[in-house]
């Protein structure tokens, strides 16, 4: 493990310990703290604790308090467990707290922050927030006929598994569809099921994640930047960003080709390009923020939705009246057709409170996109050091006690003829953010997933696979990174209904 590594340097260089000291002093009353060690601060604490990160940094919170200070390195950290603090973060002092922190992989990643998601907070995030939001997320209707399509073949599918009494891997299948209604939307291409095309695309989405959630010694201890090419680290970024790069460049000829059969709907590219050629926009775009703007597309897309239904599915298995009532709501309301549109679902109730309360229990992003202080400030009594790194933790928050009765429980009945929701304004319940950093294309999102659930659960009853039942294995572990995907695959049997 690469911080293991690093203890092998820490007693050459604990002369540098002093420097730390000085650099640590504020002069203000920092938050709750543990015991921290010289040097690393307090990365050994996460080392010797196998949880995923969101879970231990709410065990911190359980000793030290809602807002808790660390030190990971040379880098100040915030850590924010609860509904009140989160508050004062993300709306009383938002500004203060809306920048990101600039960090090696995601800043090459996206061409030195020329997305969206990791752009620190200036002039130019504005401008492309404003492209993003007027050009790209306003067009989740003119989207619906694509993610309508994909979904009924879905269920096509999972039809044809149901009448060979072939369980139905439920993770691969959302995976498939999200990526695939993105690859539409976003650049004009499905890719077949399987294949060298579809394997290549899951490949450098693999590999995109586990760079961003990798630990990089240079985020942490700029004057140790150099380990992380006797890691290994820099190699593989180097490598993976070549490779999205060349994906993306083909795209963007394919879309330039002035062979190209002119498609039926516009898609991202498209209009990205159009904006370039004309020069429509207060700054010159270039192809490296098409590309930018398209990695974060495409992989917020893709994996952020596809996690939401299998944790959903999940939710619901383990409690099968919760899974009745969901069924007999939406079968009562559309009794005969044989596929739901995004018309039909707009009135089930239960089912958007079903979604709500698995936003609550696993958002997707439990530590949404870390933040960074623009400058000091007070919070709850404590000051917060400048460019300081900021996770608000959503998970924990769905689970404080003091906003949220019988917290553990799944308990969807709670969002019924309540007015919260997960829109931003009501800090109990944030799996998108809030604030000026919210994210963009909530809607885009949460669209795919409501209609992939209304059929899943209007077509088909599910059951465990022969020889296994919930209760032994149905586990709720999650992968680590950004996005929480469970351990697991959700292997589940489809029974048509009609059967």
């Amino acid at each position: 493990m690469p911080i293991l590594l690093f203890l092998i340097f820490l007693l050459p260089l604990s002369f540098f310990f002093f420097l730390l000291l000085k650099h640590g002093s504020h002069g203000g009353k920092l938050p709750p703290s543990p015991p921290a060690l010289p040097l690393i601060g307090h990365l050994h604490m996460k080392l010797f604790d196998n949880s995923p990160a969101h879970i231990f940094l709410w065990k911190l919170s359980q000793k030290y308090g809602s807002l808790v200070y660390l030190r990971f390195g040379c880098k100040p950290t915030v850590v924010v467990s609860s509904a009140k603090m989160a508050k004062e973060v993300m709306k009383t002092h938002d500004l203060d707290f809306s920048s990101r922190p600039d960090r090696r992989a995601s800043r090459r990643l996206s061409y030195n922050a020329l997305d969206l998601a990791f752009t620190p907070y200036n002039d130019y995030w504005r401008e492309i927030r404003k492209l993003c939001v007027v050009h790209l997320f306003s067009r989740v209707q003119r989207y619906r006929p694509i993610r309508e399509d994909e979904v009924a073949r879905l269920m096509e599918k999972i039809c044809q598994l149901s009448g060979d009494s072939k369980p139905v891997n439920l993770s691969e299948s959302m995976m498939y569809l999200s990526s695939t209604i993105i690859c539409r939307l976003a650049f004009g291409k499905r890719y077949a099921e399987e294949g060298a095309e579809r394997s290549r695309l899951h490949g450098l989405l693999n590999q995109n994640q586990a760079l961003l959630s990798r630990f990089c010694f240079s985020d942490y201890f700029p004057f140790l930047g150099w380990v992380d090419s006797f890691t290994g680290f820099h190699n593989r970024l180097e490598k993976t960003f070549k490779e999205l790069d060349m994906f993306y460049q083909e795209l963007i000829d394919e879309h330039l080709d002035p062979n190209r059969l002119k498609p039926e709907q516009e898609d991202i590219i498209d209009v990205l390009l159009q904006i370039w050629k004309d020069r429509d926009f207060s700054f010159d775009l270039t192809t490296d923020h098409i590309k930018a703007i398209v990695k974060i597309v495409l992989i917020a897309g893709t994996d952020t939705s596809a996690a939401t239904v299998i944790w959903v599915m999940s939710f619901l298995m383990k409690n099968p009246k919760c899974l009745k009532r969901t069924q007999d709501e939406v079968r009562d309301l559309i009794r005969e057709k044989g596929f739901l549109k995004e018309d039909d679902i707009q009135s089930l109730t239960y089912l958007k409170a079903v979604i709500k309360e698995t936003f609550r229990l696993q958002p997707t992003a439990p530590l949404l996109l870390p933040k960074e202080t623009l400058r000091k400030c007070s919070i709850g009594g404590y000051e917060v050091p400048a460019k300081s790194l900021v996770f608000v933790n959503a998970w924990a928050i769905g689970r404080d006690p003091e906003v949220w009765e019988n917290p553990e429980e799944f308990c969807p009945e709670r969002f019924i003829g309540s007015s919260i929701d997960y829109k931003g304004q009501d800090i109990e319940l944030i799996p998108f953010g809030a604030g000026r950093r919210i994210c963009p294309g909530m809607r885009l999102g949460v669209a795919t997933v409501e209609l992939a659930l209304a059929n899943l659960l209007h077509k088909f009853d599910w059951e465990m696979p022969a020889g296994k039942n919930v209760e032994d294995d149905l586990d709720f572990d999650v992968l680590p990174g950004i996005t929480t995907h469970k351990k697991n695959d959700l292997i589940l049997v489809a029974r048509k209904i009609n059967d």
